[in-house]
């Protein structure tokens, strides 16, 4: 439980982060940009934000899950490259939260239509919990971001 409160601590503080800083009309406000983002008024949007869970058939030789592995993250690029994917990454322990995704959909039912397109979901070996989440639309600037600063593919 404490490691969920930490992610969406981060994931809230980033939204917040990204605000302007005073009320009101914002000079730096780019309304082509706004559009092509879904912005509303204060810069946001909705998404649905996903939770990767340990899932009950983890139990595969090292090659098995290396596969498996292999086939999550060709599949993790594949809705980003489609632009449904805003944002994925694992946590940095063996606990039962394995890592989160960001999906750039406005209802739990599409981001469930997503999440059953996952190898690692289909093998039984990670299962999501999904929640409505508002936050800054500037995400869906961060696949094309990522482009110029990976000098390696994953």
């Amino acid at each position: 439980m404490k490691h969920l409160i930490a992610a969406l601590t981060l994931v809230v503080l980033n939204g917040l982060l990204s605000m302007p800083t005073v009320a009101g009309d914002n000079s730096q406000y780019d309304p082509a940009l706004a559009e092509r983002a879904g912005a509303d008024e204060y810069g946001m949007k909705q998404y649905v934000l996903a939770f990767l869970k340990k899932g009950p058939n983890r139990d595969r030789s090292k090659e098995e899950a290396e596969k498996l592995q292999r086939a999550h993250l060709d599949n993790i690029g594949r809705m980003a490259k489609a632009g449904k994917l805003v944002l994925a990454g694992p946590f940095l322990n063996d606990g039962e939260l394995r890592g989160i995704y960001i999906f750039n959909v406005r209802t739990v039912e599409e981001a469930k239509a997503l999440t059953e397109t996952d190898p690692a979901v289909q093998a039984g070996s990670l299962v999501m919990e999904l929640l409505p989440w508002y936050g800054s639309a500037a995400l869906v600037e961060v696949n094309e971001l990522h482009k110029k600063m990976a000098k390696k593919a994953i």
